[in-house]
Order: structure tokens, then sequence, then C-alpha cells
């Protein structure tokens, strides 16, 4: 008899359709977000019994399933533990939101969403403010991004703008030093030993940042790595740049 190595397809597109958190920590952030709104809890007897050691359930439904229909949902690849929330994507903000902004991370077109999920973890552990991308090439919600973030997407707000360059003029009026990541320029990143409040630019994982973004930002800094690799996945690189660039800052 044969043996089909491969995984199994989901049954719904993440990139159109429902959105599905999976995964203890992720699932627990969301029905922990007062501002997301959920439809329907798949689980299985013993992850909900975890989840409720965490805290309250909610009014959310609840529908009693298996590992192996998670898996025909989800997908073979999904590291759900028993557990799938359907949910209506989370909400948005806009800068005018959210006061006071000390920290922000400004994604410039990063569009894969592990990558985006890994730097909305980074950015809730260094206790930034929110993440900021753009409306047009960056990923939808999916649960492979709020898989990544661990919880990040239900802790850290998300703001989406349609134009980044206008949101970086902003910052500044609002007294952000914008500082833009790229492994060509010229100045090393050092510690800042100031408090002023900081926008940390990265660029997309290939081309980096757009010359128009470069052109906003106050000062354009490189992470300098003595190892034979120059260059790093967006992810790290913003793991680094946030650590380097808030380590002298007093608490």
């Amino acid at each position: 008899m044969s043996i089909n190595k491969f995984p199994p397809k989901p049954r719904h597109d993440p990139n159109d359709g429902p959105v599905y958190l999976y995964g203890l920590h992720t699932v627990r952030a969301a029905l922990d977000n007062p501002r997301r709104s959920k439809r329907e809890l798949l689980v299985t007897p013993n992850a909900l019994m975890r989840l409720k050691e965490t805290g309250p359930i909610g009014k959310v439904p609840i529908k009693e399933t298996t590992p192996k229909e998670l898996d025909r949902l989800l997908g073979g690849e999904a590291v759900h533990q028993g557990v799938a929330l359907e949910v209506d994507p989370v909400s948005r903000f806009g800068l005018e939101d959210i006061s006071p902004l000390n920290l922000v991370v400004v994604l410039d077109q990063v569009t894969d969403p592990h990558n985006v999920g890994a730097i909305l973890r980074t950015a809730c552990a260094f206790g930034a403010d929110a993440v900021i991308t753009t409306a047009r090439y960056a990923p939808r919600e999916t649960g492979v991004m709020a898989k990544s973030a661990s919880g990040a997407l239900d802790l850290v707000p998300l703001i989406e703008v349609r134009n980044l360059g206008d949101a970086l003029e902003k910052l500044k009026e609002r007294g952000l030093l914008v500082l833009g990541f790229d492994s060509e320029a010229t100045e090393p990143l050092r510690p800042r030993t100031d408090n002023r409040p900081m926008a940390v630019v990265m660029g997309s994982e290939g081309k980096g940042l757009r010359e128009k973004t470069r052109g906003l930002c106050d000062e354009m800094v490189r992470l300098d790595m003595p190892g034979p690799i120059k260059s790093l996945n967006v992810s790290n690189a913003a793991a680094i740049a946030l650590f380097a660039a808030t380590a002298g800052r007093n608490s």
C-alpha cells in the first residue's frame, strides 16, 4: 500500500477566506483581546482543558474536534496543538490612535508573513508601541503570521498606512527620530544613550528600503557583523536593531 508523504492541503485558502488562528499561545492572546471578534473555537478536549487552565474562554462558540480534522482544515504543517480559533482580522489602528509613541517599528514592504509575525513578537518583547506596515505589499493576517508572532498580534497595535512617506513625516512631527537600516549605510549603528522617541525602519527581504524611504530617514545606519555573512533575515536584523538601539536607554 502506498503512503502519501505530502501533508494534506488546507480546506480554506489562507489568503482568501476565514482567518484561523492556531496554537495555544496565539489563541489565548486572541481570547484575551477584547477588540478581537471571535467566531468559533475548534478544539480537542485536551487542548480545551489546557486553555481553561490559562484563563476564561468567554462566550465564543466551542466545537469539539480532533487533531486529524484540524490537520485537514489548516494543512499538515500547521502546529496547531489541538486548537484553532476562527476570527475576524485584528483591528487596525491609525497613527492618531496611539499615544504616546516612544518606540515604533516601521516595515517598508516586508511581505513574508513569517517575518512580519516574528518582528511583531520582537517588537512586543522590546515594548514597542506599534508596528507600521504599508497597505500594499504587506501580508494580510493569517494563521502563519499569528503563529510566528506567538500572541503579539493581539498585544501590539498594528498600523496600516497607504503612504509610508506621509506616515514618516507624521512621526517626525511627533518628535520621533526616524532611524533607517541598510547594509550599505556608511555609519554603523551605535547604542543610543538618550531617551528620544524612535522609529526603527526596516526594508523588504530582497530590496531593502526604497529610495524615497531612505531620503525621509533622519539617519541611515548598518549593523556591523564581523563574520563572513554580512546580511541577515529581516526579522533577525530587527531584533538586533531594537536591542542595539535601545540598550543604552534609561528605563
